[in-house]
């Protein structure tokens, strides 16, 4: 290489005369440089359109997502650059030309510069493969590729200011770490950010989709970002709010998504049954209740020797179990609570197959539909508090006897 451009600058020296033959010399070189600089780009652009081609074609997807168009534009861009840091100083290290070495400078600043862009590139297009592959989507943590970039940046920035000022990164360090106090205050939700991220994803806590519950912050809906410094979630009515992921560590916060995996959504309301209408049933009720096949597997016999509340609890039972949108296979029953001064609580806890919201609370519309309508046929009453109505048709009947005890006690 050394003996190329003695022999090229002795060859311009021959040629080239007059009284500014060091500068028509040196304007020939830059020219020259500059013209291989160009011709190198466009030469590993050919090189890695080939790759790409090749890298198209091949059986798996990974390579495709990791070195994508944009990420060997961006290493095609480092080829005339590298020309220009190498050429440079070979043809002009005899002569001290000021502006050739800031030229050199700017060169290996900007190669500092291209590869930092190409590290950040690639952590961006493996967070996106990891995200697109369900199997390594739980290891798609945003804050964690962020991290990574900081880094790269960080150091880019470190070894970029060096080549600038001609000082030795280790003295830039140096020198950072004497305004660390600083740097804390400055970079303080960055740096909560990046331990929370680390331990949000080490411990599967949260991932981008999740469905979670923040009371304090006003959260109720679905992830739909996670970076280093914030958690986006997109509530159920469309608004979004924003939480900084150490808040998740520091405080509690629910996450359906396991719920929703499980394939059951749990179900846990009370019916208040009038403590007054609990009794044995008649021989016409239990006629009644087996004619509609409600006394299935028990009879009129052993039905007669229990209370009308038991055959509701036992029919009901059987009733979730058979439900088709009820999930069978997890725990269900109906249960008596401890009294209270509106009823006794007649619990019914199952789990519907279906999670999502909309499907879910038809399930549970349709079934206590039926609780309601069924609850009669056993002789039982539903506990409701006196309204303005009843107290008014209390009234109503109650007239016609007051007015008569009236008549009465005036004869």
């Amino acid at each position: 290489m050394d003996s190329i451009i003695i022999i090229i600058k002795r060859f311009l020296y021959a040629h080239v005369s007059g009284p500014y033959q060091d500068a028509v010399v040196t304007c020939l070189i830059l020219l020259s440089i500059a013209v291989m600089a160009v011709i190198s780009y466009y030469v590993c652009k050919w090189l890695l359109y080939l790759l790409g081609v090749i890298i198209d074609k091949t059986p798996t997807k990974w390579d495709d997502d990791l070195f994508d168009h944009r990420f060997m534009r961006v290493v095609s861009q480092l080829a005339p650059a590298i020309t220009v840091s190498r050429l440079l100083p070979a043809f002009f290290r005899v002569h001290n030309y000021d502006y050739v070495h800031w030229i050199a400078t700017l060169a290996t600043f900007y190669i500092i510069w291209a590869a930092t862009r190409i590290v950040v590139i690639f952590f961006g297009n493996l967070y996106e493969a990891f995200y697109k592959r369900p199997k390594f989507r739980a290891y798609a943590v945003k804050g964690i590729f962020e991290m990574f970039k900081l880094i790269a940046v960080g150091l880019g920035v470190i070894v970029g200011i060096s080549v600038l000022i001609g000082k030795q990164p280790l003295a830039i360090i140096t020198a950072l770490g004497a305004s660390a106090a600083v740097l804390m205050l400055v970079f303080r939700d960055t740096i909560l950010g990046l331990v929370a991220s680390i331990q949000l994803s080490a411990n599967k806590m949260l991932r981008r989709g999740d469905w979670i519950v923040v009371n304090r912050h006003g959260a109720d809906g679905e992830v739909v970002d996670v970076s280093l410094t914030t958690v986006k979630v997109r509530n159920w009515d469309n608004s979004i709010s924003t939480i900084p992921p150490y808040t998740l560590i520091s405080e509690s916060f629910r996450n359906y998504q396991p719920m929703r995996q499980s394939g059951g959504r749990r179900v846990s309301r009370s019916i208040y049954i009038d403590m007054n209408s609990v009794r044995f049933c008649t021989a016409a009720e239990l006629a009644a209740l087996d004619s509609c096949g409600w006394l299935e597997g028990l009879g009129v016999d052993r039905a007669a020797r229990q209370v009308n509340l038991a055959l509701l609890r036992r029919y009901l039972e059987r009733y979730i179990s058979h439900h088709p949108d009820v999930n069978a296979k997890m725990l269900h029953m109906v249960r008596q609570m401890e009294p209270t001064q509106s009823g006794l609580p007649v619990q019914l806890y199952f789990f519907t197959s279906h999670t999502g919201w909309k499907d879910f609370e038809h399930t549970q519309a349709e079934i206590f539909d039926h609780v309601y309508a069924v609850v009669a046929e056993f002789g039982l009453r539903i506990f409701q508090t006196p309204t303005g109505g009843d107290v008014m048709s209390l009234g109503n009947n109650c007239g016609p006897f007051a007015l008569q005890m009236k008549t009465d006690n005036t004869q």
